[in-house]
């Protein structure tokens, strides 16, 4: 029975934790990555307002994507962690800069992080050049 090979990518681009998780897990043409939050390149949260942890969470998810072939086009599902319910719009908002249509498979948690974050996203992906989306 043959299994799909299961690797880890990184560079030195990939932000690191002190967490024990991989950042990217590929299996086959899956890419899984961990949850991105706002931290900076030693892993170190930095706080922020609302849309600047958003922000720098989508950033340090593409920087893992892109360490792993992929790119924020070729995402095909995002499970994104909102500790305000009321930032959901202010999300939905910030969300579609990153992401168009026709957008990834989305869940979207709220009251559920702890008082040091205000969102967390993670996400399956395909290496870019794999496949193109198509809203057929």
């Amino acid at each position: 029975m043959n299994h799909p090979a299961v690797s880890y990518p990184r560079d030195e681009s990939t932000p690191v934790s002190h967490l024990p998780f991989s950042p990217a897990v590929q299996v086959g043409d899956l890419i899984f990555i961990s949850g991105q939050a706002s931290v900076d390149a030693k892993g170190t949260i930095v706080p922020d307002t609302f849309e600047g942890e958003v922000r720098r969470s989508i950033e340090n998810l593409r920087a893992v994507l892109e360490s792993a072939g992929s790119d924020l086009a070729h995402v095909v599902q995002t499970r994104n962690y909102v500790r305000d319910p009321a930032n959901v719009a202010e999300f939905n908002k910030l969300y579609r800069e990153y992401f168009s249509a026709p957008h990834p498979a989305r869940t979207t948690i709220t009251n559920c992080l702890p008082e040091t974050l205000h969102f967390e996203i993670d996400c399956v992906a395909v290496p870019a050049g794999s496949s193109e989306h198509s809203a057929d």
